[in-house]
């Protein structure tokens, strides 16, 4: 008896590209792989082929969606940049004069 590879993987000469994903496409992937029995790569691949799914679909469109999503995206606060409030308030006059000149 022959093992078989999924017809989706190994047919062709690959490259690997690494890619970070939010975690919430990530387990959607992982589910997916986990239902129908394929390798994440395959779900990922298949994915890629697949026409958009948005009404328009020009790029420009894509490109807002995009921005959109990154712009709502939360960053958390760095550290201060003074560890003292008149260091930091002292900075601000300074930065406020160069400003308006």
């Amino acid at each position: 008896m022959f093992a078989f590879p999924p017809l989706l993987s190994y047919t062709q000469n690959m490259k690997t590209l690494t890619v970070r994903l939010p975690d919430v496409l990530v387990a959607e992937i992982e589910d997916e792989s986990r239902l129908r029995r394929v390798s994440k790569s395959d779900v990922v691949r298949e994915r890629l082929r697949q026409p958009r799914r948005t009404a328009g679909g020009s790029t420009s469109e894509l490109i807002g969606d995009i921005l959109r999503e990154s712009w709502q995206a939360e960053v958390p606060a760095g550290p201060p940049r003074f560890r003292s409030p008149k260091k930091q308030k002292l900075a601000e006059s300074i930065r406020a004069k160069k400003l308006h000149r």
